[in-house]
């Protein structure tokens, strides 16, 4: 029986009058990997944003449905949108690290939320470096400005800025797609160091990515969930014949 941390039910997402999302109904584990994976255009990324109320942002976007974390629903009129977005945090496709120094960056949160005590905001940022697999890079270039790192430590930056904020689910969109190859494992690596404490909801057009990381998988096609399971069912053995075709690289 699945622990889900966010279970979505009839959730329709629309650009105007362009409909991107179809009445997705599934699941989320907690505490595992799983990848969102299909064609480019399909809505991942769409999807991906509604679960943190990012997606509404947009101009002219509706939002209709419902996404319930921990048993409650995210789009209730009475929900606090600030920390459904700190519990539930969205590393983007491109590293944005704020225009201050690396300890700033990884400060920054704890300190919006209260956190004064330089002794604890040292903590945190030496802690979260060392989540992130950065620490030893830069530990002694704290002060430096983030922008001198390369994208590969900036992408690991801002994921170290994500985790010290203490969510409960990271949301990564194509976080590995401006990485050339030995970054993005680096990056990979310290996703799978992190499933144990954190639910992680991975948007991927790499198929090899996908494998290597997730243990649940969603496939979706021109906005709909076509298939979902256990990586080893949908990559081994798919029920569907879109999701076989995709991943037999038939269409991408």
């Amino acid at each position: 029986m699945m622990d889900p941390v966010l279970s979505i039910r009839k959730l329709n997402v629309a650009y105007k009058h362009r409909q991107v999302v179809h009445d997705v109904h599934v699941d989320l584990p907690r505490n595992q990997v799983t990848a969102i994976i299909g064609p480019s255009g399909c809505g991942k990324t769409t999807l991906l944003r509604s679960l943190c109320r990012l997606a509404e942002l947009g101009d002219g976007v509706r939002v209709w449905g419902q996404v319930f974390f921990n048993g409650q629903d995210i789009y209730a009129p009475s929900v606090d949108v600030t920390e459904i977005r700190r519990k539930i945090g969205l590393l983007a496709q491109r590293p944005f690290p704020l225009p201050m120094s690396i300890y700033e960056n990884v400060a920054y949160g704890p300190r919006l939320y209260g956190v004064r005590d330089r002794e604890k905001l040292d903590e945190i940022v030496e802690c979260q470096l060392r989540a992130a697999g950065l620490w030893e890079e830069v530990r002694h270039r704290l002060q430096e400005p983030a922008h001198a790192l390369s994208v590969g430590q900036q992408q690991r930056l801002c994921l170290a800025r994500g985790l010290a904020v203490e969510p409960e689910v990271l949301l990564c969109d194509e976080i590995s797609s401006a990485l050339d190859p030995i970054s993005a494992r680096r990056l990979e690596d310290r996703l799978v160091e992190l499933k144990d404490g954190y639910s992680i909801v991975l948007v991927t057009h790499v198929l090899r990515q996908a494998r290597h990381l997730a243990e649940y998988v969603l496939f979706m096609y021109l906005g709909e969930i076509v298939e979902h399971g256990p990586a080893e069912e949908i990559f081994c053995n798919p029920k569907e014949e879109k999701t076989r075709a995709y991943i037999a690289g038939e269409f991408y």
